[in-house]
């Protein structure tokens, strides 16, 4: 149990942990089920630098929350988020132009186009919760956008043989997936209220979007689309959360 979250942690973050020796797939793939416990990580570290943060203007405490969030996660999913925006443009519709171009390390300038308006959003996103202090914007996010990796996996085939997914899709326990599910919707109900459904909806809206284009392009995922699935459900989440919380 405690092996299955460090080695969650250390994939997902740059933050340290133990020396693990070597690491099977089965344990990669079960893995999976502790990335919502790393978002809460995530979100516990952003929580607490932002209260440190309240005499500095909120653009400024943005800035510094936004590259804290990009170091934590050593820009991960914002390697996958531009893979597939370069990937969806240059592949001009096609299954195996699509899957080679995800695999090409540089970016294009639609790649860039695509993250500079994401962190953007981000960026504005996180200066509102500042400035209204809704510091809880800062641990939901990163936990809901996490808590649908697993979803993604046990719902959807993996198209790359013998990447990282592939060990995530073979090996799932649908028991630990569904107490996930219900848990985070259970917590969100108990913590918002009747409001969470709001923000519940806007992710699952995002997975749905997501999921459709990519099985639609290459007939399933990659850890790519994985990773871009993660940055733009954390933006609506930050955003989802302010109209809640504002409206």
């Amino acid at each position: 149990m405690i092996r299955s979250f460090f080695i969650a942690l250390q994939f997902m973050t740059r933050l340290p942990g133990p020396d693990l020796n070597e690491i099977s797939e089965k344990e990669i793939g079960r893995s999976q089920y502790y990335y919502p416990l790393v978002g809460l990580v995530i979100g516990l570290i952003l929580f607490a630098v932002a209260q440190n943060l309240t005499i500095l203007s909120s653009s400024l405490s943005a800035a510094i929350i936004l590259t804290l969030w990009i170091v934590l996660t050593g820009a991960l999913h914002i390697d996958g988020l531009a893979d597939c925006a370069d990937a969806w443009v240059g592949g001009l519709g096609d299954k195996q132009k699509t899957l080679l171009i995800m695999k090409d390390p540089q970016s294009g300038p639609i790649a860039v186009s695509v993250v500079v308006c994401l962190l953007l959003l981000k960026f504005s996103a996180l200066q509102s919760v500042i400035e209204h202090k809704l510091w809880f914007a800062l641990v939901l996010a990163p936990v809901l956008a996490r808590n649908l990796l697993p979803l993604l996996f046990h719902t959807t085939d993996y198209v790359r043989e013998g990447g990282l997914g592939s060990a995530l899709t073979a090996y799932k326990s649908t028991v630990l997936h569904y107490l996930i599910q219900i848990t985070s919707v259970v917590l969100c109900l108990y913590l918002l209220a009747w409001s969470s459904v709001v923000l519940i909806t806007a992710v699952i809206l995002v997975y749905a979007v997501i999921r459709q284009l990519s099985i639609k392009r290459i007939d399933g995922i990659t850890g790519d689309v994985a990773g871009a699935l993660v940055e733009l459900a954390e933006v609506v989440v930050l955003i989802a959360f302010l109209i809640i919380s504002l409206a």
